[in-house]
C-alpha cells in the first residue's frame, strides 16, 4: 500500500494545472470539439488500465474533468501525483 502524502507534500508535488479538492486532485481539460474530449478520456483510460489506477472522469461538451485519489489509502498518494503528471504529458 502507498503512503498518504501530507498537505505540504501534496502542495509541493502537484503537477501544473492540478488542484486539490479534499482527498482528491483534479484538473479540467478543455477542448474545441466534443470528440477530442472523448478521445482524451479514452487515452487516459488506457493509461489508467496500464497502471491499474483509475480516475473518475466527467466528460462535458468541450471539457473533461479528471480526478485522482487512492481509495484504499483514503486520500492522495504518490501514485495519484504520478498519474496526474503522466496525464499532463499526454494532454
Amino acid at each position: 500500500m502507498a503512503e498518504l502524502l501530507d498537505d505540504e507534500e501534496i502542495r509541493d508535488r502537484l503537477p501544473e494545472g492540478w488542484e486539490r479538492d479534499g482527498e482528491e486532485i483534479t484538473r479540467t481539460f478543455e477542448f474545441d470539439d466534443y470528440l477530442d474530449g472523448i478521445e482524451f478520456a479514452r487515452e487516459v483510460g488506457v493509461l489508467a488500465e496500464e497502471e491499474f489506477h483509475h480516475p473518475e472522469m466527467i466528460v462535458g461538451y468541450e471539457e473533461v474533468e479528471v480526478r485522482f485519489t487512492s481509495h484504499e489509502e483514503g486520500g492522495i498518494t504518490d501514485q495519484d501525483v504520478e498519474m496526474a503528471r503522466r496525464v499532463n504529458e499526454g494532454a
